[in-house]
């Protein structure tokens, strides 16, 4: 039998991020038409990871998507622990983090905005006190400033690391022309609230909706029935 996909966000009070996330999550039913999808979340909103595991496994097996950028704590101990608690019956996919498709989202919300050559650029991340999330949006970082071929700085909304406003800030005191802020969230709510107030000139529009973010989250899938497969070889 198929596994289910559990697609697995952190959650917000925001309307229009719930109708981002859930575009990702009508989308992926799309892809996959023969997978069984739910939707599922690690705090905010219900139906909570646990109870949605529970109803699944109770049936086969389930595939949990983390819809989060980075790992962190909410794939480590949340998504982890959850999974636990049904270790012949449920996996964890990879976050949707770092993927070329990220990439071309970023660019693609960055050329929206019409950037300039004295454009500063500032990735702007939710943050993380896990170093592992860190190297996930170093990973991007690098390779959106390859892709434009020109730098681009991190910020953080909490965390470890420098703060969103203090980047743009040393940015403009560079001489930048403006403060590009490149939204690295994937939808209004909590954090894209602070990278709206973080001082920049103008900042671009979160990930979702954007039907690339369901391709990875298929691909994540894929990657573990695929690994699954090959322990059972």
């Amino acid at each position: 039998m198929t596994p289910t996909l559990i697609a697995c966000s952190h959650g917000t009070d925001s309307p229009a991020g719930r109708a981002a996330i859930r575009s990702i999550v009508d989308d992926l039913r799309g892809l996959l038409p023969h997978v069984d999808v739910h939707e599922a979340f690690v705090d905010v909103q219900e139906p909570a990871l646990p109870d949605v595991l529970e109803r699944s496994t109770r049936a086969g097996a389930a595939i949990v998507v983390p819809l989060l950028l980075s790992t962190g704590y909410h794939t480590k101990v949340d998504i982890a622990h959850a999974v636990a608690a049904h270790p012949q019956a449920a996996a964890a996919a990879h976050a949707l983090g770092p993927h070329r498709l990220l990439t071309d989202i970023l660019e693609d919300r960055l050329a929206a905005v019409g950037l300039r050559d004295d454009d500063a650029i500032v990735l702007a991340a939710a943050g993380s006190s896990d170093p592992a999330a860190a190297v996930d949006v170093d990973v991007t970082v690098r390779r959106l400033a390859e892709r434009l071929g020109r730098p681009v700085t991190t910020g953080v909304a909490s965390g470890a690391g420098p703060r969103i406003g203090s980047v743009v800030a040393a940015a403009r005191a560079a001489g930048a022309g403006r403060v590009v802020v490149a939204s690295y969230v994937l939808a209004t709510g909590y954090f894209a609230g602070v990278i709206a107030r973080a001082g920049g000139d103008v900042e671009t529009a979160p990930l979702a909706p954007d039907e690339r973010l369901a391709v990875i989250a298929a691909d994540r899938y894929r990657n573990v029935l695929g690994t699954r497969a090959a322990s059972a070889a």
